[in-house]
């Protein structure tokens, strides 16, 4: 059994900057790739970023391009998403997610966060 636990969330004016921690635990061998996926009231989950195991290459949706950044620490089998000019429209519950079936989706998500952005 392998455990994602999100943590760094809270509340920021427009314009600010959170950053959100996702450590894996349990029985894990860090080789897969992880991600976050966010949900806000009445919406479906979706995807925001993931970062590859293999390489580290990184995958963005386009509304966060060039404000979020994932990066990981693989020794510590720990990623990060920093989150600048944050906007109105980024406040959700945000969910650290891992593929560990290699299926290539990131199937397995933590409890989540609380990301509210105010104006």
């Amino acid at each position: 059994q392998v455990y994602l636990t999100e943590s760094g969330g809270g509340l920021v004016q427009t314009g600010g900057s959170l950053r959100l921690s996702c450590a894996a635990s349990g029985r894990t061998s860090g080789t897969y790739d992880m991600g976050w996926l966010r949900q806000a009231p009445g919406k479906e989950r979706e995807f925001v970023a993931l970062i590859k195991w293999r390489d580290g290459n990184t995958h963005y949706a386009d509304s966060v391009k060039g404000r979020f950044t994932i990066s990981r620490d693989n020794a510590k089998n720990t990623i990060y998403l920093q989150m600048n000019n944050l906007k109105a429209e980024d406040s959700a519950v945000y969910y650290c997610a891992a593929d560990f079936k290699g299926s290539g989706d990131l199937g397995s998500w933590g409890q989540g966060t609380q990301v509210t952005v105010s104006a």
